[in-house]
């Protein structure tokens, strides 16, 4: 015999169709679907704060990979103008003559020439606007990683004969993913917007070219335990953030170079999918704080590959090659002020042991954006520039194939010696890549050597200008370098 309560639940379509109404983003369920639910023992608030979750998620303005970025902005606003105050007319004052001073003293030490555009000072909301195309282009690929493995993860979870019912969901839960991501890194930007000094604090080209900023509030937390001058730090900070987008403009193929050095890193990135699918067994949408600290403490990104430690290599060498640079221009620039030496350590103490924000990026992303071998790298550009001078060590920024390398950091000896023989006009010394390119050269040469005819052969006063393209004798020009 039947209980007559029963007659009230909903049969396996009825259910079926309110998960294709909740999941489809179609609306909500209506009175009566609520009470037969809560008949059922489900509780009708929990479905319906799942209900907003997921339509949250679809009517969201995300793109069709479910990165909702508008989440991070906002995010990261509400942190960065929670405690953050305006520009006073004083300290506006204060930098600009900081930032005009520098310039002056950076045109003394340096070939690069200064900026088109006036360095400035900002507010900590104004760095968050400034930066945050940059680092959604950094995160992205770590952000579509863990939302295309929440969703594999989530279907793999739904049993057989319920996967019908939820067409769609799928998506959805990718959005969910990528929302929950987009809002974890509002929340790390929001608070490097709390610990930054200057737009180029971080060390990789976050502020668009050619532009030069500090941001007055975190100057002074950061200027306040080292008993220095005011006017000095501003001074030194004012050198440092010029010399910094001084480089960045002039050598305009280095920004490109370093954002697609930490973006091959950050597509290597593969979530570990055993505790995503322990996480998606229990995974409640109207409760996503587990999911939320799994993203933000990194427990789903597993050990770094070989490939992706070479690689993170390859970047922390090219950040040190970079703030190596600009820490002896600026120590340079500088050398009138009395802290200067002073200041200089604690902004090297600083970069090597990052604050919270710049920790939490790390665990978000995987990646940690320190120039770890930045003592050498300025050994490296102290030599060359006692060496040669700052002319043609800043020549060595003009073309990606010119710049130092890893062994160079190790051993400056043999690039200085490179440099002093390209001054006196020497040919430089001949390397394995010289030498296959030779090769190469004279294979073509006999190859089309033994094709030519007799009749082909122009006697020796009818023969063609060297270099001019038009003789069938090979290359004639100068060798490519």
């Amino acid at each position: 015999m039947t209980d007559p309560a029963d007659d009230d639940l909903p049969g396996d379509d009825d259910l079926a169709e309110m998960l294709r109404r909740m999941l489809g983003g179609q609306g909500g369920i209506d009175p009566e679907q609520l009470r037969q639910l809560s008949s059922m023992g489900i509780d009708p608030a929990m479905m319906q704060n799942i209900m907003r979750q997921f339509q949250s998620a679809m009517s969201s303005d995300g793109d069709d990979d479910g990165l909702d970025w508008s989440a991070a902005k906002t995010q990261a606003l509400h942190i960065a103008n929670r405690d953050g105050l305006g520009i006073s007319a004083g300290a506006r004052t204060e930098f600009d003559q900081a930032f005009a001073l520098a310039s002056l003293w950076l045109s003394e030490v340096t070939a690069i020439a200064e900026l088109a555009q006036t360095p400035h000072p900002i507010t900590r909301g104004q760095w968050v606007e400034a930066t945050l195309p940059v680092w959604q282009e950094l995160a992205e690929p770590v952000a579509t990683s863990i939302s295309d493995a929440l969703m594999a993860a989530l279907e793999s979870q739904t049993p057989e004969e319920m996967r019908s019912a939820i067409q769609g969901a799928g998506r959805i839960m990718r959005r969910v993913g990528g929302a929950l991501f987009a809002g974890q890194l509002g929340s790390v930007i929001g608070k490097l917007s709390l610990e930054v000094v200057s737009g180029g604090d971080v060390g990789i080209p976050l502020m668009p070219t050619g532009d030069a900023a500090i941001l007055p509030q975190n100057f002074a937390d950061f200027g306040r335990d080292l008993e220095i001058e005011e006017d000095q730090l501003a001074l030194v900070l004012a050198t440092r953030e010029l010399a910094h987008a001084r480089l960045f403009r002039h050598a305009r193929w280095l920004r490109l170079h370093v954002i697609s050095q930490v973006t091959d890193f950050a597509r290597g990135v593969h979530v570990d999918t055993d505790a995503l699918e322990d996480l998606a067994s229990r995974f409640d949408p109207s409760a996503p704080e587990e999911l939320k600290a799994a993203i933000e403490s990194g427990a789903l990104l597993p050990q770094r590959s070989e490939a992706q430690v070479a690689a993170l290599t390859r970047l922390e060498n090219l950040l040190a090659t970079i703030e190596g640079w600009v820490d002896v221009v600026t120590a340079d620039a500088t050398a009138r002020v009395p802290s200067a030496d002073r200041i200089a350590e604690a902004v090297r103490r600083r970069r090597a042991v990052g604050g919270p924000g710049e920790q939490a990026m790390a665990s978000l992303v995987g990646l940690e954006l320190r120039p770890r071998r930045l003592r050498e790298a300025a050994s490296m550009w102290r030599a060359v520039t006692d060496a040669v001078g700052p002319t043609v060590r800043d020549g060595l920024w003009d073309y990606p194939d010119l710049m130092p390398t890893a062994e160079d950091i190790d051993d400056p000896a043999g690039l200085i010696a490179r440099l002093q023989a390209r001054q006196r006009g020497e040919e430089p010394e001949r390397d394995a890549f010289d030498d296959a390119l030779a090769a190469l050269l004279d294979e073509e040469a006999a190859a089309g050597g033994t094709t030519e005819s007799p009749g082909d052969t122009l006697p020796p006063g009818d023969a063609p200008d060297a270099g001019d393209g038009s003789g069938d004798d090979g290359p004639t020009g100068p060798r490519p370098v």
